[in-house]
């Protein structure tokens, strides 16, 4: 199945809807066929949002506020819900930015807690809310947005602590609902948005190059990001029905390049039977990890 009629007949909530990666698949769902309910913080991104797709042709409906209030967020699924007559799946973009040169040694508690609560905030109240939905009716997909920034090499706090909790949270999502026919995934995007274009954001990605934690072609490849519509159409995958087997998994997409991380395990360093043998000596320890094998 594809083309127009991939999600024909679909409803989808897609928090952060109305700007950037958001709205291009926003948009993108709606050429496919579903209706979109469209959240954002900016009613006016909001109301144009929502005007471009049904001028073109397109279903959709407004929900103006940020989608980490609970009440947001089951405002969200009563509105795809009475409009579009059901839920099919849940889309969060929503995010905000890490402050201009924030480092663990310069945010405030306030903006660390506004940063995981726009991130894993809004993940956990959207699920929770939509999950129980998806669960009475056996069949939904949930698809939330991490980071690459989760690994560390970008920096920042609460941006790259909130995108790993994301992940955390999807996996344990897909793995509590998969017995009710609900699917969660994580989409980590890059791609050029209003938070990737402007001279704070070029300055912090050639400051993260100088000082080691960027190499040349990561670095050039985040300032030179395609557009968004080059990752939408793996949240449009995510949510239809060619994907039904697909879940518990964390994607990267950004420009003509598709990903998936492994799933992490424990590499052994050592082991011997606690029933056999006391604890491990500081200095075993040391031989068996040492700092060449930690870094590698």
């Amino acid at each position: 199945m594809s083309g127009q009629n991939l999600l024909a007949g679909r409803g989808v909530v897609v928090s952060g809807g109305s700007r950037g990666i958001g709205r291009a698949v926003a948009e993108l769902l709606c050429t496919l066929g579903a209706g979109v309910v469209v959240n954002g913080r900016d009613a006016d991104a909001v109301e144009e949002t929502v005007a471009a797709i049904t001028a073109s042709g397109g279903r959709a409906s407004p929900v103006i506020g940020a989608a980490d209030d609970e009440r947001i967020a089951g405002a969200l699924v009563d509105e795809c819900i009475a409009r579009f007559g059901r839920l099919d799946a849940l889309i969060n973009c929503a995010g905000v930015a890490e402050p201009a040169g924030s480092s663990i040694l310069t945010i405030s508690p306030e903006e660390f807690d506004r940063l995981i609560s726009a991130h894993l905030g809004t993940a956990f109240h959207t699920s929770r809310v939509a999950a129980r939905v998806m669960a009475s009716q056996g069949h939904g997909a949930i698809v939330n947005t991490g980071s690459v920034a989760f690994l560390g090499d970008y920096g920042g706090t609460g941006y790259p602590a909130g995108k790993g909790a994301v992940n955390g949270l999807t996996m344990a999502i897909a793995a509590e609902l998969k017995a009710h026919g609900v699917r969660a995934n994580v989409v980590c995007p890059g791609a050029r948005t209003r938070l990737s274009t402007d001279v704070e954001y070029e300055k912090h990605i050639e400051d993260l190059h100088r000082r080691g934690l960027l190499d040349e072609m990561t670095m050039r490849a985040s300032l030179d990001s395609a557009p968004a519509a080059f990752v939408a159409p793996l949240y449009a995958y995510l949510v239809s029905d060619l994907a039904r087997d697909v879940t518990g998994q964390i994607f990267v997409a950004a420009g003509g390049f598709v990903g998936r991380f492994d799933r992490r395990a424990p590499r052994v360093l050592g082991y011997r039977d606690h029933h056999d043998a006391g604890p491990w000596a500081v200095g075993d320890l040391h031989t068996m990890i040492g700092a060449p094998a930690a870094s590698g």
